[in-house]
């Protein structure tokens, strides 16, 4: 029981950070100019709300009656997304993906610190672990359009 209980904690502290990156990415995708950007951005949104379905399925399973369906409210990843809005502020490109590749870092530490979690079952497991592969790619990908930008 406790394990469940650690479990659904996990999943519900992920639906969060990705909450905060699906509206990150929605406003991000609003404030770029770049058509290239504002559909890069709008398919991450998509891809965080999808994956955020999927770990609210895993945590009904596991016996959770409501699993998280909104983003956090503090630390890390509430604030790198707060500073996209002043960045959204200014509309510059550069700027706006500056901050969704902040934003990206404190998701691909909270998947790390989820996958360090000793008694995830298997296929919880397998779950974070690709979601956690095309969160990393997500990054990557933001940092090199953010540092081919700069140039």
């Amino acid at each position: 029981m406790a394990i469940q209980k650690e479990t659904i904690s996990t999943l519900n502290d992920l639906i969060e950070t990705l909450k905060d990156g699906q509206e990150g990415f929605r406003q991000a995708a609003e404030a770029v100019a770049d058509p290239k950007l504002k559909s890069l951005f709008n398919e991450y949104s998509l891809q965080r709300a999808r994956f955020a379905g999927e770990l609210q399925s895993q945590a009904v399973a596991l016996g959770e009656s409501k699993p998280e369906d909104s983003g956090s409210s503090a630390g890390a990843m509430h604030r790198a997304w707060i500073n996209l809005k002043s960045a959204i502020a200014k509309h510059e490109d550069h700027a706006i993906l500056a901050e969704c590749e902040r934003g990206e870092d404190s998701a691909v530490k909270e998947y790390q610190e989820a996958m360090e979690e000793e008694n995830l079952a298997a296929p919880v497991r397998e779950i974070i672990l690709r979601q956690y592969a095309e969160v990393q790619s997500a990054h990557d990908r933001i940092k090199l359009f953010r540092d081919t930008m700069a140039t």
